[in-house]
C-alpha cells in the first residue's frame, strides 16, 4: 500500500518513522506547503516524492491512501480535496471541527466509493480488546463508574490555543477522553454535564465532563493542555477495580480486588508506537473493497463531532470560522 502524508509536523514525523518499519506498507509520497520542508521530510524517512502543494499531491495517480496531519480546522477542506480526488484517506483525530463537516465529507465519500476514517489510533490497538475483554470477564463485578484524564503541558505550542486553528483541549486530548468511555462503557448516554476554563482569546484550556448513562452509570473525565496528568483510566466494580496505564496509548492493564490486592497486570502487545494498526486496517479494508473502517465506523465519527459540539453549545464555545 502506498501511503501519502499530508502535511509535514510532528505527527506525520511520528507516523512515518513507524510506516517505514511496517512490512507491505510504502513510505511514498510527502506534501507541504513547503517544498524544502517536504524533500527534507522525504530524505530524512525515505519517501519517493515531495510535493510543495497539497493539489499537486493529490493528482499524483500511485499514492493509494493519503493520510491526513494538519490542524482540525483544515481537515474537512482537505479530506474533501482528497475524495474529489478518488483518495482513499485516513485523517488524523479530531476528524472534523463539527458534525455538520463531519456528515458532508461523508456524504461525499460515500457517493465517491472511496475509504474514508478517522485516525482515532485508540479504536484499532489491541488493548482495547484486551481492556473490554476484562470488563466483560465479571472480575470486577459490575462497573458502575470509571473516570479518566488527559492532560498535557502543550499550551506553548502554537496551534494548541488558537481559536482559528480549532484550538483547545477539547478537540486534541478531549476527544481521547470521550472515546475511552464510549469504547469501554458504550453510548446509551442520558446526559452530559460539564465545566470548563476558557482562556482570555476564546479557547478551552482545561475541563471536566461527566457521561450521565441510560442505567445509571457515570464516567467522569478531564483534560486540559497545562499540566501532565497520570493519564489513568479507572473501571470501578463491586468487587474491585480496574486501571488502565495511559488512555492514550495503554501500556498496561490492573486489576484490583475489593481489599486493594493486585489480582493481575496485563501487559499488551509489543508495538512499534501504535500508529501502525490504523494504517494496516486501512490496508486490508481498501485491499477487500471496503470503504470505511471496522474499528471506527464514519457514524461513530459523525457522532464524536456531535457529543462534543453539544458540549461546546453549553460552553458556548463556536470557533471563529462557524460564526457564520
Amino acid at each position: 500500500m502506498k501511503i501519502a502524508i499530508l502535511g509535514a509536523g510532528t505527527i506525520a514525523a511520528t507516523v512515518a518513522d513507524t510506516l517505514r518499519q511496517v512490512d507491505d506498507i510504502e513510505c511514498y509520497a510527502i506534501a507541504s506547503r513547503d517544498i524544502e520542508k517536504a524533500q527534507d521530510f522525504a530524505e530524512r524517512f525515505g519517501f519517493k516524492k515531495a510535493y510543495g502543494s497539497y493539489e499537486d499531491m493529490v493528482k499524483d495517480g500511485d499514492a493509494e491512501l493519503v493520510y491526513i496531519a494538519v490542524p482540525h480546522s483544515h481537515h474537512a477542506e482537505y479530506m474533501k480535496l482528497c475524495i474529489e480526488h478518488g483518495k482513499n484517506v485516513l485523517c488524523e483525530k479530531s476528524f472534523t471541527q463539527n458534525a455538520a463537516q463531519a456528515k458532508e465529507i461523508v456524504k461525499l465519500a460515500k457517493e465517491k466509493g472511496v475509504y474514508l476514517a478517522e485516525a482515532m489510533w485508540t479504536r484499532y490497538m489491541p488493548s482495547r480488546k484486551q481492556i473490554d475483554d476484562v470488563l466483560a470477564s465479571g472480575v470486577i463485578g459490575d462497573i458502575h463508574m470509571m473516570t479518566a484524564n488527559l492532560s498535557y503541558d502543550i499550551d506553548r505550542k502554537p496551534r494548541i490555543l488558537d481559536p482559528l486553528l480549532a484550538g483547545g483541549a477539547l478537540l486534541d486530548v478531549g476527544v481521547y477522553g470521550i472515546n475511552f468511555a464510549l469504547m469501554h462503557m458504550g453510548d446509551d448516554i442520558k446526559k452530559i454535564d460539564s465545566s470548563v476554563q476558557m482562556s482570555t482569546i476564546g479557547v478551552d484550556e482545561q475541563e471536566s465532563i461527566t457521561i450521565h448513562y441510560a442505567d445509571g452509570r457515570m464516567a467522569v473525565l478531564t483534560h486540559g493542555v497545562y499540566s501532565r496528568s497520570d493519564r489513568k483510566g479507572i473501571f470501578y466494580g463491586e468487587k474491585g477495580y480496574v486501571i488502565v496505564e495511559n488512555i492514550n496509548n495503554p501500556n498496561s492493564i490492573k486489576i484490583y480486588n475489593d481489599e486493594d490486592k493486585l489480582l493481575d497486570d496485563i501487559v499488551v502487545p509489543n508495538q512499534i508506537s501504535g500508529y501502525e494498526y490504523q494504517f494496516l486496517e486501512a490496508s486490508d479494508c481498501i485491499n477487500e473493497g471496503r470503504t470505511e473502517s471496522i474499528s471506527m465506523p464514519l457514524e461513530e465519527s459523525i457522532h464524536m463531532m456531535e457529543i462534543m459540539d453539544e458540549i461546546r453549545e453549553d460552553w458556548g464555545l463556536v470557533y471563529p470560522n462557524e460564526a457564520d
